[in-house]
């Protein structure tokens, strides 16, 4: 014999909160690659700067 539920419970699932280290890895991330970015285009600059004087 098997019984069926007379009303479908609805169980909220727990929201997850912000993973802070996850959004601590993404901004070094992020300001390091700006950075680096940064670098190579002032370094191209100054290349072509002193090649084209």
């Amino acid at each position: 014999m098997t019984h069926k539920a007379a009303a479908d419970v609805v169980v909220p699932t727990p929201r997850q909160r912000p993973d802070l280290l996850g959004i601590t890895y993404l901004g070094t991330i992020t300001i390091v690659m700006l950075a680096w970015i940064g670098g190579l285009v002032w370094a191209s600059i100054a290349f072509f700067n002193w090649l084209v004087s």
